[in-house]
């Protein structure tokens, strides 16, 4: 063989290993990474945490914190940023730029939203709700209350916009929804007028009617009526109502990763995850004399509904 083609057949070997090489770098790589971006308002060890469990989850994606003070405007920030709202500081800077780049609001409730929004939508803003559905809260009350029929609910000229869909979940489940508006928290009139009518209260996540400046008069009215409060939130359970759903930091992470996987177009404007847990009060079931919640047993036959069309 010749000098020439000596060479030739070297050069054709080399181009091949590194042909395979590039190949396995490619395979071995991750399609796309992203560029993740999280802000708030406040940047505590809650915050953190998060930040730090997300960039765990998506290693081959750049995910950061930035404090929302450091932030530039929406419009400034890189199209292809995935922006990711922890607050409602957060989602208030958001909203005073009708550009920038797909935003995923966290920690935010219905009311909150309508409060900002009305009813209307933000092209480039998905919302991922904080309250529990009030499907769900229906469907936890039929597990643990089968007998419950009459379902009881405060509101207040905030919240009022929700009825009409509890109304419409409630019909399909055979249940009946009573409504009493509660303007003056210092007067339980009202609360004694709806706990007569109702077999069961179910809490909207209305912070100006489930508050610690209320949570001691509405717990004190329901034992005394030996009526269990559902709701309105995890922690509203362990100041004293009967059980909730909600959904964890893990639930949300998922939610996250799911959504982050796909090409922003396709998010939706407003999401709740499909992961949830139950809490329930013991001490609570045993003063009303109701069987202990099985928070595991009741949130997986409660999941397996959902998944059932």
């Amino acid at each position: 063989m010749g000098t020439s083609s000596r060479m030739t057949f070297f050069s054709f070997y080399a181009f091949c290993r590194r042909s395979v090489l590039l190949a396995c770098l490619l395979l071995a790589a991750p399609a796309w990474s992203a560029e993740i971006l999280l802000t708030a308002a406040e940047d505590g060890a809650g915050v953190e945490a998060f930040t730090q469990a997300l960039a765990q989850q998506r290693p081959h994606d750049h995910v950061t914190f930035t404090p929302l003070k450091d932030m530039p405007a929406p419009g400034r920030l890189p199209a292809g940023t995935r922006l990711i709202l922890l607050d409602l500081p957060g989602l208030d800077w958001r909203l005073r730029d009708a550009q920038g780049p797909p935003t995923l609001v966290m920690r935010i409730s219905r009311l909150q939203a309508h409060q900002r929004l009305g009813s209307t939508q933000h092209a480039r803003i998905s919302l991922l709700w904080s309250d529990p559905p009030l499907q769900r809260q229906l469907h936890l009350i039929t597990s643990i209350l089968p007998q419950a029929q009459r379902i009881g609910v405060l509101y207040s000229p905030d919240s009022e916009f929700l009825l009409p869909e509890l109304r419409e979940h409630a019909t399909l489940l055979g249940l009946e929804v009573v409504p009493q508006r509660w303007d003056n928290i210092t007067d339980s009139r009202p609360l004694q007028t709806l706990f007569r009518r109702s077999d069961v209260l179910l809490g909207l996540d209305d912070p100006q009617l489930y508050n610690p400046k209320t949570v001691k008069n509405l717990l004190l009215s329901s034992y005394g009526q030996q009526l269990p409060l559902i709701g309105p939130n995890a922690g509203f359970v362990r100041a004293g109502s009967l059980a909730s759903t909600y959904s964890d930091q893990a639930d949300w992470l998922a939610v996250l990763d799911r959504l982050l996987d796909q090409p922003p177009a396709g998010w939706p404007r407003a999401l709740y995850p499909d992961h949830f847990k139950v809490v329930g009060n013991p001490q609570v079931a045993r003063s009303l004399g109701i069987e202990q919640v099985d928070e595991a047993n009741v949130a997986a036959r409660m999941a397996e509904g959902e998944k059932r069309p």
